[in-house]
């Protein structure tokens, strides 16, 4: 699908320099696709031609503007649903002097959108007829499941949310710390009001980042370490319970004689 410019738009104009089919256009700005101009698309903010715009795909593997926009405002539009080789074709018309290569960059290879096809149904195996007594006692039951995995999960760092308080109007954005950056302005979205990063910010927010992230890493290590320790106890207790349970019924096979089992012969004087 296409990608969209949302309202969230700050103008601060990183996008446009970065798309390769300049495709993006300022806020008033009529838009040109062969030799001809047509009305801009939106007045107040930067906005992309869907006409142009091919997601990236032939020249990277991620959305350019999507990359380098620092309040995540580039995203895909909903209402455009476009597939890899629509857009490919529409880079090739875009740009008829360059030759694509066959492996071209394409965040639809990036991400798997490619959904593999659903595996035929197999058809149900035939109930396994009774073991006898005797083998069943010596088969083992089945293995219990493995632990379920933690859900947690940490961005990458570069990926990080760094929440942003306005000092004029107190309204709370983010922005990916990829973008903050020393000397770099922010617009609040909520009153236009301006943020510079300082070095003495970015060098906290920096160390702050990278410190949580070892604790982090440090402590889900030792978890799993005691958990592993833990897991190993339990198994050796239930194997010697299992295996002390198996001999209690092998006992039980020779206290109780079943019918049809050879007797000895009683002598004749009794």
């Amino acid at each position: 699908m296409a990608t969209v410019i949302t309202s969230e738009c700050i103008n601060c104009g990183a996008c446009e320099p970065e798309c390769p089919n300049t495709a993006i256009y300022q806020g008033g700005v009529e838009w040109e696709l062969n030799g001809a101009t047509h009305p801009a698309i939106a007045a107040d903010i930067f906005y992309i031609v869907p006409e142009k715009c091919t997601e990236c795909v032939g020249f990277h593997d991620h959305e350019a503007c999507a990359a380098v926009c620092p309040v995540d405002c580039c995203v895909p539009d909903p209402k455009i649903p476009e597939t890899e080789a629509v857009l490919m074709a529409r880079a090739r018309e875009l740009h008829p002097e360059s030759a694509f290569p066959e492996d071209f960059p394409s965040r639809f290879k990036k991400e798997g959108v490619v959904a593999p096809a659903p595996a035929a149904a197999e058809q149900p195996a035939p109930a396994p007829a009774a073991a006898p007594a005797s083998q069943a006692v010596s088969t083992p039951p089945a293995a219990a499941p493995a632990a379920p995995e933690s859900t947690l999960s940490l961005p990458a760092i570069e990926e990080w949310e760094v929440p942003i308080e306005c000092f004029r109007c107190h309204g709370t954005y983010a922005v990916a710390f990829r973008h903050f950056r020393s000397g770099v302005v922010f617009n609040c979205p909520f009153c236009t009001g301006s943020y510079v990063v300082t070095t003495s910010m970015h060098g906290h927010v920096s160390r702050a980042l990278r410190e949580f992230h070892s604790r982090w890493a440090a402590d889900f290590e030792r978890f799993q370490e005691r958990r592993q320790r833990e897991l190993a106890a339990f198994e050796e207790r239930q194997r010697g319970l299992l295996e002390s349970f198996n001999e209690s019924l092998k006992a039980a096979s020779h206290e109780f004689r079943p019918p049809g089992a050879p007797r000895k012969r009683a002598w004749i004087f009794g």
